[in-house]
């Protein structure tokens, strides 16, 4: 085997193990409507489940969740991380 061969070998395991921590983090932070919706928004918009996925794990791995986060609150997450759309409006004179 090769260096490199082992490099990658090692950052794959690594890679592995950093993904398993963070589904199990969210396994407990999340209730299971809360992981489904989360789930929906990755179809449509991977950057968005990513970044309230990594909001929670801050929230779990710092102690400030209290309990798990149900799908009211990933509600109110996403409408304060979504992007505020501007409203045109045609008046005609």
């Amino acid at each position: 085997m090769s260096s490199a061969e082992t490099s990658r070998k090692a950052d794959d395991k690594e890679n592995n193990e950093r993904k398993m921590m963070r589904e199990a983090t969210l396994r407990m932070a999340l209730t299971s409507d809360a992981r489904q919706r989360i789930a929906n928004i990755r179809m449509v918009r991977p950057d968005l489940a990513s970044s309230i996925e990594e909001y929670i794990i801050q929230l779990a791995s710092s102690g400030r969740l209290k309990k798990a986060v149900d799908d009211e609150q990933v509600k109110q997450m996403l409408g304060a991380l979504q992007d505020k759309k501007r409203e045109i409006k045609i008046r005609r004179i």
